[in-house]
């Protein structure tokens, strides 16, 4: 295999990476190493018998005692091609994702752009504002730090989002300040030169709900996360090269991370400090190892949005007196914003963009975001009342959801399951509706990009299966391996002449046979493996 491989050590934060996380290596051969335990019987699929080499994936010592499930239906979702347990409750891990992004993808729409305003609250004489500048926060993920010059969301195969848990995750090249530079222009803009007041985060849009993991907040700068990317020095015993962002006061980073020779030790260590505004790098990189990037959470995004906003506006030539250091003065915020001026609007791509990021990277906060959207269309500021819209929909959609349990919209908490049958009826929904490409087409592709770009690049599949992954995997101290609670794929196999056949396949309680964390790669590399086979059966009658 090649590819990136995970960083942690083998039971340290490899649950909660892995819980949304299926991440896949090189996927390019066919299944090996099969025991000769019985195979699934053919009886299980009604159109006839599995692809051989499915089988043999299903044989293998790693689901001596896993179970199965599988379930690929027509186009319409009416006729079964292949069906294994389609009723039985299975940990989802990330396909919890279709549900969770397609319930916002319908109660706002593909088109909704999120509005994030800026207005004036105080007096205005001529250049100057005796009063404050109050930032409404509207929920928008990504601010304008992933935003393309055509509008489209960028995005990486491997996320920062996942940077500290897995080797080779990568930064997008748009600058994380862009909205906030973007709402300090149009400020400047309406004549505005000088701030006799402060700068405050208005985030009374949704309560954050800790029960959701990670934690969305109104306002979110670069994932709520400091980039920190470490580059080797010139020889070894030199220091190492340090490159952050966003750069905000009163954020510091600072680092003693030494180079070592070529082949040497890379293992970089990131602590903070005062509320995570002091950030230390410590430890080694190799002279001959790729940069490494690492993050550290915004534990307050509401005081850094804040401070990032006062900056911006000095930089944009609007002098403001408040100190970016301070706190943000909520009790100053008024009732309403009923006849108060609006001096810069920000506005997002449309909400299909931020889909496609979520399901293309495994996007956690986004996902789990759009719970609180969903509650906020109906008045609430907690989170949770966004699963009565959610309900409303699959209701609506024809999804039974008596086969789903959620308790997040990442499919990270322990309480989630899905049916094979749940996350289909899933899929055959959205055949249905007009955005029913651009839903499939937000997936990852197998070969091409997203969580699924290194698997199959050769195979005949390649390209052909659209797929949400998902993972989740812990420890086994008793027995010194890795418990693989889930790993399973959905999405759309392309059968040719415009016939998409919604599909689901996972397995549930495999095991590694060590503490490797490649043995889990291995695993899911089984399932896209067997997904491509899917793709590459011939057409049923």
């Amino acid at each position: 295999m090649n590819g990136p491989h995970p960083s942690a050590p083998p039971r340290r934060g490899l649950a909660a990476a892995c819980a949304a996380l299926l991440f896949v290596a090189l996927a390019t051969g066919t299944a090996a190493g099969a025991d000769p335990s019985p195979a699934p019987s053919p009886s299980s699929s009604p159109s006839g018998g599995l692809d051989p080499r499915i089988t043999e994936i299903m044989r293998k010592p790693e689901y001596r005692h896993a179970q199965w499930g599988l379930l690929q239906s027509g186009p319409d979702g009416g006729r079964v091609v292949h069906s294994m347990y389609p009723e039985q409750f299975f940990i989802p891990g990330s396909t919890a994702k279709l549900v969770s992004v397609s319930g916002p993808w319908h109660t706002l729409g593909s088109e909704h752009r999120f509005v994030t305003p800026v207005y004036a609250v105080g007096e205005r004489r001529g250049a100057t504002l005796t009063g404050d500048l109050d930032l409404v926060a509207q929920g928008d993920l990504t601010m304008g730090g992933r935003t393309r010059p055509d509008g489209t969301v960028a995005y990486t195969d491997l996320d920062h989002t996942y940077a500290n848990d897995f080797t080779g995750a990568t930064l997008t090249p748009e600058n994380p300040l862009a909205g906030i530079d973007e709402l300090a222009r149009q400020v400047r803009a309406a004549g505005i030169t000088r701030v006799d007041g402060d700068v405050i985060v208005d985030s009374r849009l949704f309560a954050p709900d800790p029960v959701l993991d990670p934690t969305p907040t109104p306002l979110i700068v670069n994932d709520n996360l400091i980039d920190l990317l470490t580059s080797p020095g010139d020889r070894a015993g030199a220091a190492a090269r340090l490159d952050w962002r966003p750069k905000v006061a009163p954020y510091e980073v600072t680092s003693t991370v030494k180079t070592v020779a070529a082949g040497g030790p890379t293992d970089i260590t990131v602590t903070a400090a005062d509320g995570g505004t002091r950030i230390r790098l410590s430890g080694t990189i190799a002279a001959d190892a790729e940069p490494l990037l690492r993050t550290s959470p915004i534990v307050d995004p509401t005081a850094f949005g804040r401070a990032a906003l006062i900056q911006a506006l000095e930089r944009a030539g609007v002098q403001v007196t408040a100190d970016p250091a301070g706190p943000n003065p909520v009790a100053r915020l008024p009732r309403d914003y009923e006849g108060r001026p609006r001096v810069a609007a920000y506005t997002s791509p449309p909400y299909a963009q931020y889909a496609k990021l979520i399901l293309k990277v495994s996007h956690n906060l986004g996902a789990n975001l759009g719970i609180c959207l969903m509650a906020v269309t109906t008045g609430s500021r907690q989170c949770e009342d966004g699963f009565p819209v959610l309900a409303g929909f699959l209701d609506e959609a024809g999804v039974d959801r008596g086969q789903l349990q959620l308790m997040d919209g990442r499919g990270g908490n322990p309480a989630d399951r899905a049916t094979p049958e749940a996350l289909v009826q899933m899929l055959t929904y959205w055949q249905r509706t007009p955005d029913a490409r651009l839903f499939r087409e937000a997936l990852p592709i197998l070969g091409v990009d997203g969580l699924l770009a290194e698997n199959c690049r050769d195979c005949p599949a390649r390209g052909k299966v659209f797929g949400k992954t998902g993972a989740a995997v812990g420890g086994d101290a008793l027995n010194d391996r890795l418990a693989v609670g889930a790993i399973t794929i959905a999405g759309y196999l392309d059968r040719g002449g415009g016939r998409f056949d919604p599909f689901y396949a996972g397995v549930n309680g495999a095991s590694t046979p060590g503490p490797n964390t490649q043995d889990v790669v291995a695993i899911a590399n089984d399932l896209a493996m067997l997904a491509a086979y899917l793709q590459e059966a011939p057409p049923s009658p």
